[in-house]
C-alpha cells in the first residue's frame, strides 16, 4: 500500500520541501562565494590575476601574512602543550577536582576571545595594567613585568582560549582507550614515563595533531584578539589587514583577492585534519568496554592541581575578576575601595551610551531568529542527508559543512559583495547579519543534528510509512520528538555563536545595525573600560544562562554532547 501522502506513481508529496530546502542551501552558499571568486579575478578589461599579484607583492600584506603564520604556528604548539597534559590529568589520573577543572575548561571554551583580550589589556597593559602596577609596587622596578601589546602577548591570549580544542579531542580519545596495554607494559617493568611515551602517546597522536591543526585554524581566522592587541602594537594579521582594506577608501577587490588564499589555506588544513581524525579509530583497539584505570599521582596530586589552576587563572579567574572589578569601579586601575565603588558604569552603559540598548536588542533579536531558523534548517538538511531523500544528498551534507572552512572576515567580504547589489540589496539591514550568522553557525548546528538523526534507526519511520503516513507526518509525529534534544542542543550552539560573533559583524554593521560585540569594539576605541566590563559581563551572563537553561531542559551536559 502506498503511503497516504504519496502522489501519483508513488512520488513523495513532501519532495518539494526537500528540494526547496536543498536549493535554499545552494543559494545561501553559492551566491556569496561565487561573487567573492568573481570579484577577486575581475578587472576593467576582463578576468585577470593582477589583484593577486598586487596582494602578494605588497610588503605590508606580506608582513601581515608572515605575522599570521607565526601567530597560528605558536598558538598551535602552545595549545597542545597546555591542552594535552590537562586532558590527561582529568581523564586518567586522580588529580583533585577533575569535574571542576572540566567545567572551567568549558567556561574558557565559551568565553569570547576578544573579551579575554580586553581583560588582559587591563591586566597586563605596560602602563596601567594591574599586574604591572603590582610588580612595580612590590619591586620598585619601573620597567613593566609583561607587555600584552606584543606578538608573544597575542599568542598567549589566543592560546588560553584555544587550548580547549586540544583538550576536548585528547580527553575524548583517552576516554576510548582501555588501560589494558598500559597495565601490561607496567607489569613487564616499564616505568610510568616510558609507558606514557611508548603506549599512550602513539595512541593519542592523531588527536594531538588534529587538535594542533584546529588550533592553527582558530588562530588563522581570529579577528578580535589581533585587532585589540596587534593593532595598538603596530602590526597586522591577515584578518585585521582585510578589515583595514574596508576602511575609507574601501578596496573591496583587494580584500576579495586577499581573502581567497586565506580560504584555501583553511580548506587545506581542515582536509588534513579530517584525514588525521579519520585514523583515530585505531586508538580504540582496547574496545570501549575496556577498563580505564585511574593512575594515582601520589605526592604529585596537589602540585598537578596547582598547575591546572594556574592555567585556569590565566583563562578564567584573572580575566573575569578584572572585568568584575572594572564594572564596579569609578577608576578601574585604582584599588576597589568604598570611595572607588560605583554603579555608574551600569547607568552609563544602559541609559547614557545611546548605542547600547539598540545593540542589545539587535543581538537578542538576531540570536533568537538565527537560532530558531537555523535549528529548523539544519534539522531538515540533516534529515534529508541521513535519509538520502534527494539526488545528490552528499552535496547537501558537504555544503552544510562548508562554512566551517570560511573565516568570519572572509565570509563578511563575500556577503558584502553579494548583498550590496541587485537582486538582493540587504546591506544596511539586519537581514545581512542574519544571513551571515546563519551561514557561519550552520556547520555547528548541522553536525549536532546529523549525529542526532543518524542515531535514530529508520525502522520506526518505515513502520509509520507502511501504516500510511507520509514523510512529513512521520517526521513530525515520530522522528521529530525523538530528535528533540539534538535540535535544542543545535539551537543552543547557534544562539551562543551569534551572541559572541565579531569578525563578520565588524564589516557588515551600519550605525543602525550594531550588535553587542561591535559596541564593545567601539567602547575600546573610546577607552570606556568600565562600560566594556559591564557589557562583557552581560554577554557572559547571557551565554552561561543559555547553557544552564538548555542543560536543565535536556537533563545532560549540552556542551559534552557537542564534543
Amino acid at each position: 500500500m502506498a503511503p497516504r501522502d504519496s502522489g501519483p506513481r508513488g512520488l513523495d508529496r513532501a519532495l518539494p520541501v526537500w528540494i526547496g530546502t536543498a536549493l535554499a542551501l545552494v543559494v545561501l552558499m553559492g551566491l556569496p562565494l561565487g561573487w567573492l571568486a568573481h570579484m577577486s579575478v575581475s578587472g576593467e578589461s576582463g578576468y585577470t590575476l593582477a589583484r593577486y599579484r598586487d596582494v602578494f607583492a605588497d610588503p605590508a600584506l606580506q608582513k601581515a601574512l608572515w605575522n599570521t603564520v607565526v601567530l597560528s604556528f605558536w598558538v598551535g604548539v602552545a595549545s597542545v602543550a597546555v591542552g594535552a597534559p590537562l586532558a590527561w590529568l582529568t581523564a586518567r589520573t586522580d588529580v583533585p577536582g577533575r569535574g571542576l577543572i572540566r567545567g572551567l575548561v568549558l567556561a574558557s571554551f565559551v568565553t569570547p576571545p576578544f573579551l579575554g583580550a580586553f581583560a588582559w589589556v587591563m591586566l597586563a597593559g605596560p602602563n596601567a595594567g594591574y599586574l604591572n602596577r603590582l610588580w612595580r609596587a612590590v619591586t620598585g622596578v619601573e620597567a613593566p613585568l609583561v607587555n600584552i601589546f606584543t606578538m608573544p602577548g597575542l599568542i598567549f591570549v589566543v592560546t588560553i582560549y584555544t587550548f580547549p580544542y586540544v583538550y576536548i579531542m585528547v580527553a575524548n580519545t583517552l576516554a576510548l582507550i582501555a588501560s589494558d596495554m598500559e597495565e601490561a607494559g607496567a607489569i613487564l617493568g616499564a616505568g610510568r614515563l616510558w609507558v606514557a611515551l611508548t603506549i599512550t602517546f602513539p595512541m593519542v597522536l592523531p588527536a594531538l595533531v588534529s587538535g594542533f591543526i584546529l588550533s592553527v585554524l582558530q588562530a588563522l581566522a581570529l579577528f578580535g584578539s589581533p585587532a585589540i592587541l596587534a593593532l595598538p602594537a603596530g602590526f597586522h594579521t591577515i584578518t585585521t589587514q582585510i578589515w583595514s582594506l574596508f576602511q575609507f577608501p574601501p578596496k573591496v577587490e583587494m580584500a576579495a583577492a586577499f581573502s581567497v588564499p586565506l580560504l584555501l589555506a583553511t580548506i587545506v588544513l581542515l582536509w588534513l585534519q579530517k584525514r588525521l581524525l579519520g585514523r583515530r579509530g585505531y586508538a580504540a583497539v582496547g574496545g570501549k568496554g575496556g577498563r580505564r584505570r585511574v593512575i594515582p599521582l601520589g605526592p604529585w596530586r596537589y602540585p598537578a592541581l596547582g598547575a591546572c589552576l594556574v592555567v585556569m587563572a590565566a583563562a578564567i579567574f584573572l580575566p573575569y575578576g578584572i572585568l568584575a572589578k572594572a564594572a564596579f569601579s569609578k577608576a578601574w586601575a585604582q584599588p576597589l575601595t568604598w570611595d572607588n565603588l560605583t554603579l555608574g558604569n551600569f547607568a552609563f552603559t544602559f541609559f547614557q551610551y545611546s548605542a547600547t540598548r539598540d545593540a542589545v536588542v539587535n543581538t537578542l533579536e538576531l540570536g533568537l531568529l538565527t537560532a530558531t531558523v537555523g535549528a529548523g534548517l539544519v534539522a531538515l538538511l540533516a534529515y534529508i542527508a541521513s535519509r538520502r531523500l534527494v539526488f545528490g544528498y552528499q552535496v547537501v551534507a558537504f555544503l552544510a559543512l562548508v562554512p566551517v572552512v570560511i573565516p568570519g572576515v572572509v565570509l563578511a567580504v563575500a556577503l558584502f559583495i553579494a548583498y550590496t547589489r541587485p537582486p538582493f540589496v540587504l546591506y544596511g539591514t539586519l537581514w545581512i547579519l542574519f544571513i551571515a550568522y546563519l551561514t557561519k553557525e550552520m556547520p555547528v548546528g548541522y553536525a549536532q543534528s546529523d549525529a542526532t538523526f543518524r542515531g535514530i534507526p529508520p525502522d520506526l519511520e518505515d513502520a509509520g510509512r507502511i501504516l500510511g503516513a507520509g514523510r512529513l507526518r512521520v517526521l513530525g509525529d515520530i522522528t521529530g520528538p525523538l530528535a528533540r534534544s539534538g535540535v535544542i542542543a543545535a539551537w543552543c550552539f547557534i544562539f551562543i555563536g551569534v551572541i559572541r560573533e565579531l569578525s563578520a559583524s565588524i564589516i557588515l554593521f551600519t550605525p543602525n545595525t550594531k550588535v553587542m560585540s561591535v559596541v564593545l569594539f567601539d567602547l575600546k576605541e573610546e577607552g570606556q573600560f568600565g562600560a566594556i566590563a559591564v557589557l562583557g559581563l552581560l554577554m557572559l551572563a547571557l551565554t552561561f544562562a543559555t547553557v544552564t537553561l538548555v542543560q536543565a531542559v535536556l537533563g545532560h551536559d549540552v556542551l559534552g554532547a557537542r564534543d
